[in-house]
Formats: structure tokens, C-alpha cells, sequence
């Protein structure tokens, strides 16, 4: 039944007017919506400036979708949200539920604010296709490899895209309520913090039109081949995608549906990947120490180099400038983009944890500062998983060779002359060692480490930890 009262949206991680259950759910208990955004600072300053750039873009783009009528404050949501429902008489708040520590522990503290003004808290789907912690073995218990929850989760009934319409609900339009009594944000005031245009990271076009836009791209092209070029960086060969689902300005339940008649090799290992998102927000959902802490507790031992030393090393990883080319150009792409290939990911993290001996979570931190698509469950658990701590069943031995990964995945350099000025003149695999070429390219230097060394060194200290 549709009331005369206002109810409110409150946009989180759910950027987008299309397939929004909220939204859906909003416009069919009142008449007006108030459009509603939080900027949170528990949430934006360990964010870093890309992230925060983004989401300021996607916020401008769902503010046009909405004709302007987005609502954005400033300040502790557990405060602000109540303030605003009472400033309004709303009885009704809809969200998307947030599984994700953090907004676990908000939301309650706002749905006990609510409870005590009467106003309901009502939380419709997830940023998931199935919401975290509803995959379960058979006794209850939650899946810890990823094999055997993907089997579970491809037997679940999945929910279709949800028909929601931007006009569905009567947006109330922000300036009409007179909510004099928290801190408003003007969208001609949002600081992007960087400018684009100069040296800073060349971030996605913001928004739910850019994001069907690139999968429509996407789908046309480079999905019948992904299964094999998804692993080539040097190839358009990834949805670049990550961006658009962390912010929720696309729902993977709508690329699910799209790719419902997709057949092939390259449309089956998308759906695993969108899987193994899913697997990794479940982990955090039972898990949700593991944001901070080894997931295997026996690492809680393992011996990590500290001090002014190992920082040196670490600033010459976060610069590019081990010495090794894949790794250099995968840092070098980071910093130029906000965003890096998972291949590259991949080296760049074991290069950092087992050949310069660094905890996994000073890297994880820079990459939470660093990327545009920083998503703290893929991120920490990904970071564990080369780690060895994390839910595969042995990956410490897994040890990837920069030089072999290099030659492998990079086969004719193309990847690291992009990203690597000083190695532009060596062609070819060639540029993969350059300490081979009779002389070293001007301006590069020197390996850092011996991999083979420091190979066996981190074997070694594992072998402390497990008695191997």
C-alpha cells in the first residue's frame, strides 16, 4: 500500500537507478522519496585519493540520473540518518544491507536510533547475487576453499534483476526540506582531489551509464576470448569492471543475466570470477577479523622483516624500481592508473611477501590506498591467498618467479615497455632481463634480490611455522 509519507533511499555501495530492489521496494510504500547519501569518514580517509575521487564522481552521475534531487551530508551516519528521517517525518529507511564488518556494526547502531523514532529500517538485497553467508555446507557450516562453495553457489536458485526505474519513486527534491541541521554537501563542491587532466591517475569514466557501457564493450569483444587473454596484460582482455561493482554501480546479478545464454570457455570463467567475489565477501562475513588478521593462525608466527631496512625495500617495491621488470611495470601501472592487472597483482604480492619478506598487510594497505576498485574482502583475502594464509591449502609454496611470470604472460614485453620508461629501447622477451643485455639500459637498476635466494629463504621460514 503507497502512504502520503516521504521514505528514504539511502544510497551506500548501490550507485545506480537500474536493478535496485531498494529503489523498487521504496516506490511502493510511499508517495516521495528522499534520495539520501552519508560521506562517512570512517569509511573515506583510509579510502585514498582515487576511491574517494571516484565515488565523488559516482555520486555527480546518480545526482543527473536523479535530476539533481540526491541528498548528500556530511557526518557519523549513526546521527546524521535519524536526523534527517526526523527532520523529514519518514517512517520508513531503505538500504541495501552491507556485509561488510564495518557497516554491519553502523547498521544496527542506526536501526537502534530508528527503532527509538519509530522508523523502520528495511534492508533489500546485497551488492551479491547471493547475500553472504546463505552459502553453506550441507551440516550448516560455512565453505573455506573456494572449489566447493563455487559448486554450492551454481546450484542456488538466483534472484533476475530486479525491475526498478529511475522515476519509479516521486524524488523529493533536497532543497524543498529545509534540513538545516546537518552538515549538507553541494554537489559543485565535491573535491575531486586530483586532476586527471595532469599527472594524476587516469580514473574510469563515474557512473551506471559508464558501467553498462563498458560491459556492453566488454560482452561484444573481449568475453569470448577472456578465458585465455584475462592472464595477458597487455591485452584489453578484462572487463575492467571491479570499480563499477565495488561502488554498485552495476549489480553482478545483471552481468549474470546478460551472459544467461553465453556459452564458451570465456563466458563460463567470467561467471567463476564474479564467484569468487562472492566466496571472498562470504569469508569476511563469518570471518570479519580476517580484514586485519592471518585467517591461518599459525602465520601469526611467521618472521617478517621490520625496521628502517625493510621500509627502504618496501618504498623501492612501491616505486617500481626492484630491479624486476613485470614487477616494476605492475607498480608503475598502479600509480598511473589507480587500478592493476590481477596477473600483475599476483607477482607484484608475492614479489613483497617472498622475496623482500614484508608483511602481506603493508602491501594490502597500499593497495587500499592506491586503487580506484579498492574492495576490502577481495583485497584482504586476495592479498592473504598469496600470502598463505588465507583459504587456499598450501599456497606458500607457490613462489612466482617475476622473470618467468614475465616471460610467460608478457611473451613479447609489450606490458613492461608501456609502463617501464627506461626499458622502451629492448625488444622483444629480452626486456624480461635486461642484466643480460651487454649493457643496462640507462636509468634502470640493478635486481634488488636474488629470487632464487630469497626463494628458499621464505620456504625456510615457513618451514619454521609448519614443521616442513
Amino acid at each position: 500500500m503507497v502512504s502520503d509519507e516521504v521514505n528514504i533511499v539511502w544510497f551506500r555501495r548501490d550507485l545506480r537507478c537500474g536493478d535496485h530492489p531498494a529503489i523498487e521496494e521504496a516506490a511502493k510504500s510511499a508517495r516521495r522519496t528522499l534520495a539520501l547519501f552519508v560521506l562517512d569518514d570512517r569509511l573515506l580517509k583510509p579510502a585514498g585519493t582515487p576511491r574517494r575521487t571516484f565515488l565523488a564522481r559516482c555520486l555527480r552521475a546518480l545526482a543527473d540520473q536523479l535530476h539533481g534531487h540526491l541528498l548528500i551530508v556530511s557526518g557519523d551516519p549513526t546521527e546524521v540518518v535519524p536526523e534527517v528521517a526526523e527532520k523529514i517525518g519518514a517512517k520508513t529507511v531503505h538500504i541495501t544491507a552491507d556485509g561488510a564488518p564495518y557497516g554491519r556494526r553502523r547498521d544496527e547502531a542506526v536501526r537502534r536510533r530508528l527503532d527509538e523514532q519509530g522508523v523502520d529500517l528495511v534492508e533489500t538485497g546485497t551488492p551479491y547475487v547471493i547475500p553472504p553467508g546463505r552459502v553453506r555446507k550441507p551440516d550448516g557450516t560455512e565453505y573455506r576453499v573456494f572449489t566447493a562453495f563455487y559448486r554450492a553457489w551454481t546450484e542456488l536458485d538466483k534472484p533476475g534483476p530486479a525491475p526498478s526505474e529511475r522515476d519509479a519513486p516521486k524524488w523529493v527534491e533536497p532543497a524543498k526540506l529545509r534540513i538545516d541541521a546537518t552538515k549538507t554537501v553541494d554537489l559543485a563542491e565535491l573535491d575531486t582531489e586530483l586532476d586527471t587532466e595532469d599527472d594524476g591517475p587516469q580514473l574510469p569514466e563515474a557512473g551506471e551509464r559508464a558501467a553498462l557501457g563498458r560491459w556492453k564493450e566488454f560482452r561484444a569483444g573481449p568475453l569470448a576470448d577472456y578465458a585465455s587473454d584475462r592472464d595477458r596484460p597487455a591485452l584489453d582482455g578484462t572487463s575492467r569492471l571491479s570499480a563499477y561493482l565495488h561502488w554498485g554501480c552495476v549489480h553482478p546479478r545483471t552481468l549474470l543475466a546478460d551472459l544467461h545464454r553465453k556459452r564458451g570457455d570465456g563466458a563460463a570463467a567470467f561467471r567463476r570470477e564474479l564467484a569468487w567475489r562472492e566466496f571472498l565477501a562470504d569469508v569476511l562475513w563469518h570471518r570479519p577479523e580476517s580484514a586485519r588478521r592471518n585467517l591461518d593462525r599459525r602465520f601469526d608466527d611467521i618472521e617478517y622483516d621490520l625496521g628502517a631496512d625493510a621500509w627502504k625495500r618496501f618504498d623501492r617495491w612501491r616505486a617500481g624500481t626492484t630491479g624486476f621488470p613485470f614487477v616494476d611495470a605492475g607498480m608503475r601501472q598502479l600509480a598511473a592508473e589507480a587500478w592493476l592487472h590481477n596477473r600483475a597483482r599476483l607477482v607484484v604480492a608475492s614479489f613483497l611477501i617472498k622475496d623482500l619478506h614484508l608483511p602481506w598487510w603493508w602491501g594490502a594497505r597500499h593497495f587500499m590506498q592506491s586503487l580506484v576498485d579498492g574492495d576490502l574482502a577481495s583485497n584482504q583475502h586476495n592479498w592473504q591467498w598469496v600470502a598463505g594464509s588465507g583459504t587456499d591449502a598450501a599456497p606458500y609454496f607457490r613462489v612466482f618467479n617475476p622473470v618467468t611470470q614475465g616471460r610467460r604472460f608478457d611473451p613479447d614485453g609489450q606490458y613492461v615497455r608501456r609502463h617501464v620508461a627506461e626499458l622502451r629501447s629492448v625488444s622483444g622477451r629480452a626486456v624480461h632481463e635486461p642484466w643480460k643485455l651487454d649493457s643496462m639500459p640507462a636509468g634502470y637498476p640493478e635486481p634488488m634480490v636474488d629470487h632464487g635466494e630469497e626463494r628458499q629463504e621464505a620456504l625456510r621460514r615457513f618451514g619454521r611455522i609448519t614443521g616442513r
